[in-house]
């Protein structure tokens, strides 16, 4: 059931049966002409039901909210278009909206650039094509349409007697936004920071080194100084010591990147992290399920994109394959 937080302003808890991250965090601004939903859940049914239950014990529908994105992932945008109707706008960072606003043809692009990358690091092919219907990145991301409106760095939104302003804070994806109301010293995270797990930190294409993006994204958002810093999953936190202890976790994990590197020369990344320490329930690499394959390797990518940003490995393509060196 919705969860006041402060008047006009709620959260919704929205499961995502199966997924390790448990629940989402939707949030959601009463008052005014509209109501605006801060992310939606998975296109699933269980995200479905619980979503539009919650609004309906706020008076709301499908259609009477304008939503608003804090990135481009499934499980934050999967409802965006069902949620806005025909009549209410998805507002997401101008970065992110190619992602959603676009053809069917042309997700399926960009998914193929994604899928050769993984290819090339030595992802199994038989695995990756077991993945295009069962990861949810993209079995239950919006569809096609919706009407997107984009946001660009520092501009402000009203809604409910809220100013929000958003805050590029690329990393997680490269348009990952916060939304930053100062009068109220509330910050909606999305992503960016979790207090109970670690924001998985992938490679993009859009995005060379993410992982240096996202490590000065931290310290652009610890510069401020939040009353409540509200996340996209789990509980809530203080900022600054989390802050402090995500910097510290990366930076352990670029030095076993790098010793992995250094003791298996001319590994590719999906070799490479299965030399890396992974909190889950697995005995080894093999038994890894896919999907969690599928974000570890992306994490391994993106810290190795990092270490070779720092000028600490080089790698090398042979015969359509990743191999890496230490320097």
């Amino acid at each position: 059931m919705p969860e006041q937080i402060l008047p006009n302003l709620y959260r919704l808890p929205i499961p995502l049966p199966g997924n390790p991250l448990r629940e989402l965090n939707a949030y959601l601004i009463r008052g005014g002409d509209r109501a605006l939903l801060v992310d939606t859940g998975f296109r699933q049914e269980p995200c479905r039901q619980a979503l539009f239950s919650q609004l309906a014990e706020l008076g709301l529908g499908p259609g009477d909210v304008d939503v608003l994105l804090t990135h481009l992932h499934s499980d934050h945008s999967g409802l965006a278009p069902e949620a806005a109707g025909e009549t209410g706008t998805i507002f997401i960072s101008d970065v992110d909206r190619p992602a959603l606003d676009c053809t069917r043809e042309e997700k399926t692009a960009r998914w193929a650039v994604t899928t050769a990358r993984f290819a090339a690091e030595g992802f199994p092919t038989e695995l990756l094509d077991s993945m295009e219907k069962t990861n949810p990145a993209r079995s239950m991301a919006p569809p096609e349409g919706g009407h997107y409106e984009s946001l660009t760095d520092g501009q402000v939104l009203e809604a409910g007697g809220f100013r929000l302003r958003a805050l590029l804070m690329p990393g997680h994806t490269p348009g990952q936004m916060c939304f930053w109301l100062e009068k109220e010293g509330l910050m909606l995270l999305g992503d960016h920071v979790l207090f109970d797990i670690t924001p998985n930190i992938t490679a993009w294409t859009e995005l060379p080194d993410a992982l240096g993006a996202y490590l000065n994204s931290l310290d652009a958002i610890r510069a401020y100084a939040p009353v409540g810093a509200l996340p996209g999953h789990r509980a809530p936190g203080e900022l600054a010591p989390r802050v402090d202890a995500l910097k510290e976790h990366h930076r352990q994990r670029l030095e076993e990147a790098f010793q992995a590197v250094k003791h298996y020369p001319g590994a590719g990344a999906y070799e490479l992290a299965g030399y890396m320490t992974w909190k889950i329930r697995a005995r080894n690499w093999a038994e890894f399920p896919v999907a969690q394959k599928w974000f570890a390797v992306g994490e391994c990518m993106s810290h190795l994109d990092h270490l070779m940003a720092q000028g600490r490995i080089v790698r090398k393509t042979e015969e359509g394959f990743h191999r890496y060196q230490a320097v």
